[in-house]
């Protein structure tokens, strides 16, 4: 068994979640490596070390490979520290623009995807002395991003289940928190047929994320604090959206997305 924090990452290959496994192993973390590319994991694994890490080929939106990987992470390591629910996919346009099977795609991983890993990984939790979950969601969920609709939904019902599990599991001494960034300078943004991105631009870097991720994995307040904006420009639109009238949140979204 570890005696170190080991911590298990989704969409771990690339972007954020890769800048968030470098940090963790940097910090002296054990790091379970999810994702499907798997070519990328090897290269990570190279990097970072075999003794830091655990290679793991996973699709989150399939629970048998949740349930298969879970099990060999316990198997190396005996903990589950925290749980990082950072893979994710985005379309752009609008909503007719895309075909019916991308939007379900889209839910598939960015919901489904963190509900499969958050329901079949609480017995690892529980387990865990002060064991936490850390979703991935976006400024995207404070009010409905015009040309990222099913995007922003999914980031929407990323929230919900983060604010409804940090009750439900705190009891267990479960903390239950959200990461929410503007748009990252990673993979993911390139080529996005969405205005907001081009009036806000994407400011942020993938390291930017992991030292919040990281920060959020290393709290020890209330349980109170969920919802971590990532740089001054999220938690301004952060705090404004939660004093503002629907109308007036309305229009700052209508007007940076048009």
């Amino acid at each position: 068994m570890e005696s170190r924090s080991c911590v298990l990452i989704t969409g771990a290959a690339n972007g954020i979640g890769r800048a968030t496994a470098r940090l963790f192993a940097l910090r002296g973390c054990f790091v379970g490596l999810a994702d499907i590319d798997c070519a990328g994991l090897t290269r990570l694994v190279d990097e970072l070390g075999a003794s830091n890490t655990l290679a793991m080929p996973l699709d989150v939106s399939k629970p048998d490979q949740w349930t298969a990987g879970l099990a060999d992470f316990d198997y190396r390591t005996g903990r589950l520290d925290v749980l990082v629910n950072n893979a994710g996919i985005l379309i752009s346009g609008r909503l007719e623009a895309n075909p019916l099977a991308r939007h379900h795609a889209v839910v598939d991983v960015n919901l489904k995807g963190m509900l499969n890993g958050c329901y079949l990984a609480k017995p690892y939790l529980s387990a865990t002395r002060g064991a936490r979950v850390i979703n991935l969601s976006s400024v995207a969920a404070v009010y409905g991003q015009a040309s990222l609709a099913t995007y922003s939904a999914t980031k929407f019902a990323v929230r919900g289940l983060t604010e409804a599990l940090n009750i439900e599991w705190q009891d267990d001494g479960i903390r239950v928190m959200d990461i929410m960034p503007m748009f990252v300078q990673t993979g993911m943004v390139t080529a996005l047929d969405a205005r907001i991105i081009d009036r806000l631009g994407a400011r942020l870097t993938a390291e930017d994320v992991a030292q919040t991720i990281w920060a959020a994995a290393m709290y020890q307040g209330s349980f109170g604090r969920v919802h971590w904006p990532v740089g001054a420009m999220s938690r301004w639109l952060y705090r404004l959206t939660r004093l503002g009238p629907d109308r007036l949140n309305r229009f700052i979204a209508k007007r940076i997305a048009s």
